[in-house]
């Protein structure tokens, strides 16, 4: 039977052309695994001691942080571990929104302490349209703006330089430092996303993931607990 020209597309987008290994599959499980157990013992922590103690009024941006991360990295999981059939395509599309939602939440408690600014206001909007755009374009046609998408998601990350001097205002030097530490890691990151030659890229790529966002949970741990203690 001859295969479409769309069959032919589809298949390209939503998996490698390389096969992993299974040693490459369980070293990609295992740093998803930490990454979850990470995201669900300090997030929760993180919850607790914000509204209890530190921090109640930021209490609803951490839960959209907190969410989102469990949220991308369960659904990166399910999606680079699932068999090649028809529900990975579903989840590769779930697996790229989630990137575009989990900036967005990633930025909202930092944001947060800015809302009072009109620059606060205006790069919350900004950061979430353009996420929200970019998860509309992930879940209608994933098949398209696959490198585009990439240069996006760097875009929307690295908004936060144009109100850096008010990011650093509101946070503590630690959290800020942290903050682009995070930054830096998830960009360096992209170089293995796109080695996919390399083997073991998969699990490199997500451990710089799981490390970028480790920085950045720290950093809100920083600016909405310890320095509040």
């Amino acid at each position: 039977m001859d295969v479409t020209r769309a069959e032919r597309v589809a298949r390209v987008w939503w998996h490698k052309s390389r096969m992993a290994s299974r040693a490459e599959k369980i070293a990609d499980a295992i740093v998803h695994g930490v990454g979850l157990v990470v995201a669900l013992l300090a997030g929760s922590a993180l919850l607790t001691l914000a509204l209890v103690k530190t921090a109640p009024q930021e209490f609803p941006a951490l839960a959209i942080y907190v969410t989102t991360l469990v949220i991308v990295l369960s659904v990166s999981m399910a999606f680079n571990l699932w068999p090649r059939t028809a529900v990975k395509q579903v989840l590769a599309r779930l697996d790229q929104a989630a990137i575009f939602l989990f900036i967005a939440g990633t930025y909202t408690p930092f944001l947060s302490l800015m809302w009072t600014t009109p620059e606060g206001i205006g790069l919350t909007v900004f950061v979430w349209s353009a996420a929200l755009i970019g998860i509309a374009l992930k879940l209608i046609v994933p098949m398209h703006f696959g490198r585009l998408a990439i240069a996006l998601y760097l875009a929307i990350g690295w908004s936060g330089i144009l109100v850096f001097q008010d990011l650093s205002q509101a946070l503590p030097t630690s959290a800020l430092g942290l903050l682009l530490a995070g930054g830096i890691t998830y960009s360096l990151g992209i170089i293995f996303h796109l080695w996919e030659k390399l083997k073991f890229h998969n699990a490199l790529w997500h451990t710089f993931v799981v490390a970028g966002a480790s920085l950045h949970l720290f950093a809100i741990f920083d600016a909405m607990v310890f320095s509040r203690w």
